[in-house]
Order: structure tokens, then sequence, then C-alpha cells
């Protein structure tokens, strides 16, 4: 019998899972069987849905205490369990660091460090007390691991999202496991606003060594992986999902002869 992630009767929370990124997470918890509830400030410009399946969407400010507790006891109302969790929303725009304001920076850490810790906490409360626990899949980025220019309080945030994820799994185990993804470029719908015209972004996605910028499926994928049974024994793991990562600058620089053979 081969190996398949099948999340049937699982009940899985998205955050800001309705565009984007979050939208490929959501249809693949959707293709492996689970009821999905994603949650965004704003609902999804077209629907998102797998096989004639949909998400159900339920609106939230997860920067908001009240309103993601009233989230949570909305789907434990609903479907009475919460399997899995996963933190996707977040992001920032650019901003130098040097002129960007305080509130600027606050707002960047609350929404990609603080609330991902909110909503996990929310749901720790209700896994603990059920008969199989749960699992935490936190999406964070390769800005969290190199410098990240423009995005400087972005990239420290995600460094704290990677640090939070193995101190959850430290003190939420055994009945929780929490992991992240360390996402690298990701084509959207939202491509051209990071890397300009169609030629930009193919000029970007051929520094990825697997040639390619990941598909939002593709951290989906990964982030179902986690999420199942396949992971029972994964718990406190930042799992690079990058394409291979990205070439150093040297290379591209260096006048030696990169293609001869080295004995």
């Amino acid at each position: 019998m081969g190996l398949e992630i099948d999340l049937t009767d699982r009940v899985v929370l998205v955050t800001g899972g309705v565009r984007g990124v979050g939208a490929g997470i959501s249809r693949t918890f959707l293709a492996a069987g689970a009821t999905v509830v994603a949650c965004a400030r704003r609902p999804a410009d077209e629907p998102v849905v797998h096989d004639g399946k949909e998400i159900e969407y339920l609106p939230c400010d997860v920067r908001d205490g009240d309103a993601v507790q009233g989230m949570i006891d909305t789907v434990i109302a609903r479907h009475g369990r919460l399997d899995h969790l996963v933190n996707n929303a977040g992001g920032a725009p650019f901003a130098l660091a040097a002129t960007a304001s305080k509130n600027f920076h606050a707002k960047i850490v609350e929404l990609n460090l603080l609330a991902p810790l909110l909503v996990s906490q929310a749901a720790n409360a209700v896994m603990q007390q059920q008969p199989d626990g749960g699992s935490i899949v936190m999406i964070s980025s390769v800005s969290g691991h190199r410098a990240s220019p423009g995005t400087a309080a972005y990239g420290a945030a995600k460094a704290g999202i990677d640090n939070l994820t193995q101190s959850l799994a430290v003190e939420w185990a055994p009945k929780v496991r929490v992991n992240s993804l360390v996402v690298g470029l990701v084509e959207t719908e939202l491509s051209e606003m990071h890397y300009g015209d169609r030629d930009g972004i193919d000029a970007v996605a051929a520094t990825v060594p697997l040639g390619r910028m990941a598909r939002p499926e593709d951290i989906g994928r990964a982030a179902a992986f986690l999420a199942s049974p396949l992971a029972a024994y994964v718990s406190g793991a930042s799992l690079p999902v990058h394409g291979g990562g990205e070439r150093p600058a040297f290379l591209a620089a260096s006048t030696a002869e990169h293609d001869q053979q080295r004995a």
C-alpha cells in the first residue's frame, strides 16, 4: 500500500487562507479530504475550491485577541474539534529600516510574530483537550535566515517564528506538534508587485536552483505533510521549501572557470 496523505474528518484552520500562498494551502488540505476553515480580514476575490469542495470563510483580524478567540469558538461550535492550524497570515510592504516609523515596525512584528503566537495559544487550548491532540504549522520565510533589506522587521519577525516553533514544540508536547516551513520565492497573483513584469518574474525565477519559483500548492503540500500522520515524529523542525535556496552572489561576480571539472 502506497503512502498517502488522508486528512478525511480532520478540521484545519488556515489563517490568511483565501488568496495567494494561503489559498494554495487551503486547496491542498481540501484535496487531502480535510474540512478547511480559512480566515482573513476580507473574503476571497474568488471561491477557494477543490473538486467542488469549498473552504469555510471566517472574517478575523488575527492581531485582535478577542476576534481570534471568537473565531476558534466558532470553529468548535460548528465542528466540535480543531485538528490542525496553519499560521499563514503575514507579510510586509517594502520600507527601508532607516526611515520607517516606529509604528510601522511595531505593526509588522505584531502581524508576523505576535499574531501567530496569539492564534496558536487559542488553538493549543483546544488541542490539548482532544484525545488525538493536534498540530500547528508556522509559515516562516527565508527572510528570517539571511539579510532582508527593505523588509528588515519582517525578516526579524520570521526569525522569531522559527525560534518560537522550537519553544512551543517543547512546551506543548506531547499532545501538540509544532513545525515551520521556511518558504522561499513563490509565484502568486501578486508577483508583479514584487518583481515587475513577466520578464522580471522569469529572471528572478531563474536564480532559483530548481529553475522556478514555488507555486502556492508546493507550500500547501509541505504543510499537509507536516500536519499528517506521516510526520507523526516531526516536531520543532523548520523545513526549507525554497527550491534549493539562492546561488551565492560571488559565483556570478567571479571570473574563474566554474565549468572545469576538479580533481
